[in-house]
């Protein structure tokens, strides 16, 4: 190892020695430590003026680095008592996969190599699990921003060339109708900048009303999509969700997918949060009925999966509408594989190796594994809806899957709904810097609450209570702060927050 590249054997098995005893230490730790401590500004301040290393150092001593100044300073999503947003730990196996996938470094764009045949096993098996048709195919991609972004695109491909537009030579200006996507306020912010980047534009984005449990209402959909049709509009896709981040809301599917059949429209399902439970357990087998008529999935074995960042999952009922829409073959990278590139199906060429560490978990847990463990987070937000709903000073507000939403509300209260926000504002940071558990602020019915979603099999009931009793301690102590502000201290609060 003197010239920092060649490694013998020996060196090899010293350093990932020393490598495994840093992730044992880190992983069995975590429960030890401040959920989310934050980097302290020395720390920053010293990597923002540090130079690029000039001569090089050895492993030991990079080793060191990492252990003292980075993996103490974690986002926190490893650990039980953390709650907040849809991060979840990495399965052990999967943190494995990844070193090796990393050693084996292909480009996965095609070719005759393991990396793409594992991809087009995953790909099988999660479409066969959906109920797409025969012949359905997709890609791994870093998440369902990305599937988004690429389903839409081909949604957008195949309506313009209906419309009489090639919009791979005459783009969007060619267009002489307005394009339009539907979705309810629920659906992820992607969607948003998929519209952006597509030159579809944020402002055709037709809302579509939602029930009372958050869910799209078809019927109104149906009422848009026929209107649109008769002003001489173009509807490009629809985007319903089977798991909404914010509330866990699942979209009645199979009216959709009807309603999307009729009008000719695009289907594309955000099940990129609760694919796994809809796949997997037989409860949920009425939203997976619906869910195999979609043309599009898109899926992330990254959330419910436990598999480590990134790994998205598109599926497309019909993977050649894809290459119609994507595929470039240049000169320098014609083959004679029979079958087609990846490359063909998306915008990226070189891809990384994400099939192995979807692959490897899935072989060391089954799904009979993986449907205990989802079954235990589910179990377990229950719990926490128990708990919520127990109490005198907390009130539920929202909650499917494995989403709780709820807010910090003293018994009598009546006080301004302003002032109730910016309490449960203020509990929610609170909450959180005070390293113990770890919740996010989030909003329901323009109404500020605090959002718990558990996607963590080593969570335990008393994680749960642990949470409960942070919310109510630090409401019951900053409620007096939040009575005595005036009220434009309160809209400055607001403001900033």
């Amino acid at each position: 190892m003197g010239d920092g590249w060649s490694w013998s054997a020996d060196e090899i098995k010293e350093t990932g020695a020393r490598v495994a005893q840093i992730l044992a230490d880190y992983l069995t730790g975590l429960p030890g430590r401040p959920v989310q401590p934050g980097v302290p500004q020395p720390v920053r301040d010293a990597w923002a003026l540090e130079p690029p290393p000039a001569a090089g150092a050895s492993a030991d001593a990079v080793l060191d680095r990492f252990t003292a100044e980075i993996a103490p300073y974690p986002f926190g999503n490893g650990h039980p008592a953390f709650s907040a947003w849809v991060n979840s730990p990495p399965a052990t196996i999967g943190v494995f996969a990844e070193a090796l996938a990393a050693a084996m470094n292909p480009s996965v764009a095609g070719g005759d190599h393991a990396a793409t045949y594992l991809e087009r096993q995953v790909l099988r098996w999660f479409a066969d699990l959906s109920g797409l048709p025969g012949g359905a195919g997709g890609l791994l991609v870093s998440g369902a921003s990305m599937a988004t972004l690429t389903a839409l695109a081909v949604a957008r491909h195949r309506a313009l060339a209906g419309a009489g537009v090639d919009i791979r030579t005459q783009g969007m200006q060619a267009l002489q109708r307005r394009p339009l996507l539907y979705a309810t306020t629920e659906a992820h912010g992607c969607v948003r900048k998929a519209a952006e980047l597509l030159g579809i534009g944020s402002a055709n984005i037709r809302k579509v009303e939602a029930d009372s449990d958050y869910r799209l209402r078809p019927s109104h959909l149906l009422a848009m999509l026929e209107g649109d049709l008769a002003r001489g509009d173009l509807p490009v896709a629809v985007v319903a969700s089977a798991g909404t981040v914010n509330t866990g809301a699942i979209d009645p599917l199979e009216e959709i997918a009807e309603v999307c059949h009729q009008s000719g429209v695009w289907l594309h399902v955000d099940a990129a949060y609760g694919g796994p439970p809809v796949l997997l357990l037989d409860e949920y087998a009425d939203v997976r009925a619906g869910l195999g008529k979609a043309d599009s999935i898109a899926i992330d074995p990254h959330k419910w999966l436990y598999v480590p960042v990134d790994a998205g999952l598109l599926l497309l009922a019909d993977p050649e509408q894809a290459r119609d829409a994507f595929s470039l073959v240049p000169p320098y990278l014609r083959t004679s594989d029979p079958d087609p590139w990846f490359s063909e199906y998306g915008f990226e060429q070189t891809r990384p190796f994400r099939a192995l560490k979807i692959w490897m978990p899935l072989q060391h847990l089954g799904l009979a594994g993986y449907r205990d463990l989802i079954r235990a987070d589910l179990r377990l937000a229950e719990y926490l809806r128990a708990k919520v709903g127990a109490a005198a000073d907390l009130q539920l507000l929202a909650g499917g899957l494995s989403v709780v939403c709820f807010r910090y509300r003293p018994p009598g209260w009546d006080g301004s709904g302003q002032r109730l926000d910016e309490l449960n504002r203020r509990i929610g940071r609170a909450v959180q810097v005070g390293g113990r558990a770890f919740i996010a602020p989030t909003t329901v019915d323009d109404v500020t609450a605090l959002r718990a979603c558990i996607v963590n099999p080593g969570s335990h009931e008393a994680d749960v209570d642990l949470l409960v009793r942070e919310v109510t301690g630090y409401g019951a102590t900053l409620l007096p702060m939040v009575l005595s502000c005036r009220d434009e201290q309160l809209l400055r609060h607001s403001q900033v927050g």
